[in-house]
């Protein structure tokens, strides 16, 4: 009886038209593998990249009856109501699941990762920002997304036409079985780079949700203290003071953060060669050769190095506003030191002039500082390009420093390193690589490998000879003598296939200076959280600091221990929204999986249950204080806050308002509902919204500027005057800030001032003509009152 109702529902066309839907969706995931597969091995078969897409098969087919499975209630329901409308649903469903399993495919292509959570992390702007930086947006560009789901309904009706159910039955079953087995007996199956990328993506975003819910339950989690991670001072020990001379002097302080600087093409390891110029400064250096950044993209450096911070939901960057906190910049600051904050591109970008601004770093240079003397990253097909490259970032750094007060903390964050992989001179960098390969061992057998990726080896020798000519122009300084180099990459460049689960992670870091007594090599463990802490313990020990009873370090301090160890837990966020690998001791946990460390650094899996519950323990335990320290601000209590309050708080009834006024607006949008606001007299309303958009974007140099006129119009010239010099300092080649600060000292009988502010203008190449007119009328006032007299 059974087997009859089973053959009457297999013989029932519905029935067979869904199979028929559902085995072309899997038809058109496994082309897709097949694609991604010659792709990132570059056409050329062999047995791994076989079993890649046996396992990647494998996963697809299984994919595909879960949607099939999933979607089955809707497609007979639908029929049920009304003939054929079932099958108009799941067609429109499925066309667009396919489109966007080859938008993912396409991803993963580019970047050698799958796209999970940290879609969800990400603004769009950003993301817009991201892609256009690597593709070139033209139709040629959208085609694909046409031709798919026209690829996937021809599939469907071939399979229809073809009407020959048993065979189409047998194989669906034969295949089922197939990958079945597989799935059973391949533990390796559920490894990211096997997985479907739909699927992957699903999974991820359940998982940044589940942990969400923890967060959500923080009024249950209960700790020892209020403020958990507050320790004594003293309870960080001092371990660099027996490397260095001290001096009276307050030293120094660069932090060179390098773009896609992972420990990989360093030293001895796999791609070592060209990097000449690191390379030489390891047995010069403080160098710990098994090292951590705590993020997998770059959103999590500036917090983690410099401020040894938890990274909230989507990292600690997006947190608004920022819970109390220390870092390196503020407690120096407080200590007497020009802080300044060096980069190519713009500050806006994953909110670092948020937390820059919040930490009162005394200067800030991006994109919008460099004048005409530097020459931008050449800009792609639709005109984007990410800003400066290194070399010019290295050259804006020493001019700026020889302007600025002693002692300096100079923070110098490269960009060229990432795609699109543009840089002067690229050309004459490519030709290197061939005699590169040719005189490393190491070298010679990937050299088809490397091959495949020459322009980013050629980039990171570009880098590498910037960093060198940097150092040797910095070494002819006087002050170089008194200065300690802190150099380590953001994270290992992810479009360069990955070793392990590890390799993401893996950076060197290096400690150099003229003051060095002895140089030393460490095997032991430590991480971006740790290198502040070591560094405040060792200036605030050995110099004359104010005095710092307590700290609230994530970091223990750097591990100055030769052997392999590993004596803290170290949570890794992958992604924006993604906290989902952890090292306890010598092990990795990752993605549910565990893994042993090696002391080469390199991983295998293992199955340990007693391990892996006291890691995922030990995890957990994280996530809650994760979570409790950022939504609560319990990280360092008010007394101990360095900060200056930033931005502006609203009232209850003020962010009603707001809420009313920006519904469904992007910040642009924002801003010209502000003019028209501002224009039609409704001033407080207009700087209401201009400081809304401000908090979240203060580098917004229209909405201040908007913001500086407005004030003027209200005769409130010393705040117009501080919002619009504020605009000018970051932003000194827009000619807009110069004419609103001219008009407010004009306003105010500043005659004096306005020609001081155009001849700035003009200085800083500004070439709008209403300059020399706003000038040339202040002079004759100047005149004018003099002739009076």
């Amino acid at each position: 009886m059974i087997i009859k109702k089973l053959k009457d529902i297999l013989n029932n066309i519905y029935t067979y038209t869904y199979i028929n839907l559902i085995f072309s969706v899997i038809v058109i995931f496994c082309l897709l593998s097949l694609f991604e597969t010659l792709s990132t091995t570059n056409g050329s078969a062999n047995q791994n990249s076989s079993t890649t897409l046996i396992y990647k098969l494998s996963n697809d087919f299984c994919t595909g009856i879960s949607i099939g499975l999933l979607f089955s209630p809707f497609y007979f329901i639908l029929n049920y109501i009304k003939k054929h409308l079932g099958v108009l649903f799941i067609k429109i469903a499925f066309s667009l699941i396919v489109i966007i399993q080859f938008a993912l495919v396409k991803y993963s292509s580019t970047t050698l990762v799958n796209l999970g959570a940290d879609l969800i992390g990400y603004s769009i702007s950003d993301i817009y920002t991201t892609v256009t930086a690597s593709e070139s947006l033209s139709f040629m560009y959208f085609l694909p997304f046409i031709i798919i789901p026209l690829l996937y309904l021809g599939i469907y009706f071939a399979f229809t036409k073809l009407g020959k159910k048993q065979i189409l039955l047998g194989a669906i079953f034969t295949l089922l079985i197939i990958a079945g087995c597989i799935k059973l007996f391949v533990p390796d199956l559920s490894d990211s780079k096997y997985e479907n990328k739909l699927a992957f993506l699903t999974k991820d975003i359940i998982r940044f949700e589940r942990d969400k819910n923890i967060a959500k339950n923080i009024q249950n989690i209960k700790f020892k203290s209020e403020y958990p991670m507050l320790k004594p001072f003293k309870s960080t020990p001092d371990v660099l003071a027996p490397y260095f001379n001290i001096t009276n002097e307050k030293p120094n302080i660069v932090v060179i953060v390098v773009e896609g600087l992972g420990a990989e093409f360093i030293g001895k390891n796999e791609y070592a060669g060209f990097t000449p110029y690191l390379d030489s400064m390891i047995p010069k250096s403080l160098y710990w050769e098994n090292f951590l950044s705590n993020g997998g993209r770059t959103f999590a450096v500036l917090s983690s190095l410099l401020g040894s911070l938890t990274y909230g939901e989507k990292g600690f960057l997006e947190l608004n506003p920022f819970p109390r906190h220390l870092s390196l910049i503020n407690v120096l600051k407080a200590n007497g030191y020009t802080t300044s904050f060096y980069s190519g591109d713009d500050a806006n970008f994953d909110r670092k002039i948020n937390f820059l601004d919040q930490n009162g770093i005394d200067n800030t240079i991006d994109k919008n500082n460099y004048g005409s003397e530097y020459t931008q990253t050449k800009a792609n097909a639709r005109g984007f390009s990410w800003g400066y490259p290194d070399a010019e970032i290295f050259r804006k750094a020493l001019v700026e420093t020889n302007k600025m007060k002693l002692p300096r903390l100079d923070i110098i964050q490269t960009l060229t390193n990432h795609e699109p992989f543009d840089f002067p001179e690229k050309n004459e960098y490519l030709k290197k690589i061939d005699t590169i390969i040719d005189t490393h061992e190491n070298l010679k057998s990937q050299k088809g490998n490397i091959g495949s990726y020459k322009d980013i080896f050629a980039c990171l020798n570009y880098t590498d000879n910037a960093i060198k000519n940097y150092m040797e122009a910095y070494a002819k300084r006087p002050d170089y003598k008194n200065t300690i180099f802190i150099i380590t990459g953001d994270h290992r460049l992810i479009p360069i296939p990955q070793k392990d689960k590890l390799c993401r992670f893996h950076v060197p870091l290096y400690i150099f200076s003229p003051m060095l007594k002895r140089t030393e090599s460490f095997k032991s463990v430590s991480s971006h959280w740790d290198v502040t802490p070591s560094l405040v313990s060792f200036l605030f020990n050995n110099y004359k600091f104010n005095k710092l009873d307590q700290t609230a370090w994530m970091g223990k301090g750097l591990d100055t221990a030769k052997e392999f160890r590993n004596n803290q837990g170290i949570p890794l966020t992958r992604n924006k929204g993604t906290i989902d690998d952890y090292v306890y001791k010598e092990y990795l946990y990752s993605s549910g999986e565990l893994y042993k460390i090696k002391d080469n650094f390199d991983v295998e899996r293992i199955s340990d249950d007693s391990i892996l519950d006291k890691v995922n323990s030990e995890f957990n335990t994280f996530k809650h204080l994760n979570a409790y320290l950022t939504q609560k601000d319990k990280i360092i209590p008010k007394s101990l806050n360095l900060n200056k309050e930033q931005g502006v708080h609203f009232t209850k009834e003020e962010q009603i308002e707001i809420d009313k006024l920006t519904k469904g607006l992007n910040p642009d949008q924002m801003f010209f509902k502000a003019r028209e606001l501002a224009f039609n007299k409704k001033h407080k309303t207009a700087i209401l919204l201009c400081d809304f958009i401000l908090n979240e974007l203060p580098n917004y140099s229209d909405v201040r500027t908007l913001k500086g006129r407005i004030l003027g119009w209200d005769g409130e010239y010393k705040k117009a005057e501080h919002e619009l010099l504020i605009v000018i300092k970051r932003m000194p080649l827009y000619d807009d800030a110069y004419l609103a600060l001219m008009d407010v000292y004009w306003w105010s009988e500043q005659n004096k001032k306005v020609i001081e502010t155009g001849e700035l203008a003009l200085s800083n190449g500004i070439k709008n003509p209403e300059i020399k007119i706003k000038i040339e009328r202040s002079q004759k006032s100047i005149n004018n009152s003099k002739q009076h007299k």
